[in-house]
């Protein structure tokens, strides 16, 4: 079951929070704040701490720079996709047995973002997303993951 999506601009801060489930943890906007940037800081150190790099510092699959992909934590999974572009896109999710692939989760909700946030003209880059056809394309996909137990929507 997925608990909060949030999205992070290439400079650390935060553009996008939301709860995605009754089961996430209630946490205030300057929490989220603070843990969007956070997770920026660490996902930069562990670029740079890494033991093996990638070739050329970046991902083949989605040619992002080194760093956080997974953490996988007592009952809890945090998947990141970094774009070619920095922004950070994370799902946090409890573990199940019929779990799901959140990278491909994380990669239709960046397809919402380009479709929904970027095509639109009154939307800024690096500013809090607040385009409601983005909220509700969101919506749907995590209702259709769910109703269909984990497969893709596609």
């Amino acid at each position: 079951m997925f608990l909060s999506l949030f999205i992070v601009n290439q400079s650390g801060g935060l553009v996008y929070h939301r709860p995605l489930s009754p089961l996430a943890p209630k946490i205030d906007t300057n929490d989220w704040l603070r843990i969007g940037s956070t997770f920026h800081s660490l996902h930069c150190l562990a670029a740079e701490a890494a033991p093996v790099r990638l070739p050329k510092n970046r991902n083949q699959r989605t040619g992002a720079d080194d760093g956080i992909e997974v953490i996988d934590a007592g009952g809890m999974i945090l998947q990141c996709l970094q774009t070619r572009t920095g922004m950070k896109f994370v799902i946090t999710s409890t573990k199940t047995k019929e779990d799901c692939d959140l990278s491909a989760v994380l990669r239709e909700v960046y397809l919402l973002y380009v479709d929904c946030a970027l095509k639109n003209p009154f939307y800024e880059l690096d500013m809090p997303i607040k385009v409601d056809l983005f909220n509700r394309g969101v919506d749907l996909l995590i209702e259709q993951y769910h109703s269909s137990g984990g497969s893709s929507r596609r």
